[in-house]
């Protein structure tokens, strides 16, 4: 096992340290309580002019550090471009004082949506990553970036990156809390579900669930107005087979204004449906999103919000009051410990990586805690 230490910047400490507590009950981990547990490792200060200062407050000569780190909506209240800068800035001292590997973990990555480079314009995923890599990051660890080809940014010789599927997450959380049995999974959600993707671009993410569930799919084809960011011209809806009747699940991996899946619920009400729900990994809630969530609440067409912990996400501050949604948060920090655990100990990747399928878990649920 290699010989590690896990903090974090000022935006991820309360996850860090949770992620801490998982991976201290596995039994190998729990004698390393004292060594591994870095969450004060790092301070920041300002100068009076604005700018800040990371510090490291231990050694950390030759050790492996694993930094949590979050640049969206955190429990302090920090904004994107101070998250950012306070992350180069550790990754800079922790390489100044000898660390060994560094390996950042970003549950989300904000900037993931900058991908593209068919405009004359900035991308900033590769600038984020470009950063990071050249101040000697070894290795990132995210949860379901905004496309695949993302990670062909990173030269792997230099720096490495896991994106991990989170949506195994969400589809177990389907199991455990709606479905239970074999039994409601034959007869309920075979033949009375749906899965939807949200565009033509996510109809991989829906397609995983449809398979993995036995269940149909439906897609929608969005036309989008790219001289407006967030901006949707029209949807189409295609499916095999009739929506009436049928419980959806909209899938997708963030909502972040809610635009999009605004507008395909207001496309798939006339289609009379027997209820719609959202199903994704990141909670971005970016305004005017609760507003528009709570409008479809309120007016019957969204019945469930179902959301991992990635972005920092407390209830009180997710939907206005009085709103009869509430989201379901479906939490992500023992995952990250098992990922964790995985590369400091030179495990195989591949159990954590494991297609989900609803009948396998539901006679074998250990199966996918190995």
């Amino acid at each position: 096992m290699n010989e590690f230490v896990i903090t974090a910047t000022r935006s991820m400490r309360d996850y860090a340290a949770r992620v801490t507590g998982h991976l201290l009950k596995f039994p190998s981990f729990a004698p390393l309580a004292e060594s591994i547990d870095g969450v004060g490792l790092l301070s920041t200060d300002r100068f009076a002019n604005g700018e800040i200062e990371v510090t490291v407050n231990d050694s950390v000569r030759g050790r492996d550090v694993i930094i949590f780190a979050s640049a969206t909506r955190n429990e302090t209240g920090i904004g994107v471009e101070e998250s950012k800068i306070e992350l180069y800035h550790a990754v800079d001292a922790l390489k100044r004082s000898q660390a060994g590997k560094i390996l950042i973990f970003e549950p989300y990555i904000s900037c993931s949506r900058s991908d593209r480079t068919s405009r004359r314009s900035s991308v900033g995923l590769w600038v984020h990553f470009k950063t990071l890599a050249s101040l000697g990051t070894s290795h990132i660890i995210t949860y379901n970036l905004h496309s695949d080809k993302s990670k062909s940014m990173l030269d792997p010789v230099i720096c490495a990156i896991d994106d991990i599927p989170a949506l195994t997450l969400l589809k177990r959380y389907l199991c455990d809390t709606y479905i239970r049995d074999m039994e409601t999974l034959e007869k309920v959600v075979r033949p009375h579900w749906a899965f939807c993707s949200v565009d033509a671009g996510g109809e991989k993410l829906a397609r995983g669930f449809a398979n993995a569930f036995g269940a149909p799919l439906v897609v929608a084809h969005k036309q989008r107005d790219y001289s407006r960011a967030n901006t949707i011209e029209s949807i189409n809806i295609l499916s095999a087979e009739p929506v009436e009747g049928k419980v959806l699940w909209i899938v997708d991996d963030m909502i972040d204004t809610a635009g999009s899946v605004e507008s395909l619920i207001r496309a798939l009400a006339p289609l009379k449906p027997a209820e719609i729900n959202i199903i994704a990994v990141h909670a971005l809630f970016s305004p005017p999103a609760p507003d528009r969530l709570a409008r479809l609440s309120g007016e019957g067409l969204l019945k469930r919000l179902i959301v991992t912990d990635t972005v920092y996400c407390p209830l009180s501050l997710s939907l206005p009051p009085g709103t009869p949604l509430r989201p379901e948060l479906v939490p992500s920090t023992e995952l990250s410990a098992r990922i964790i655990r995985t590369i400091v100990t030179n495990s195989p990747m591949g159990k954590l990586l494991r297609v989900f399928d609803a009948e396998t878990y539901l006679r074998s649920p250990n199966l996918f805690n190995q």
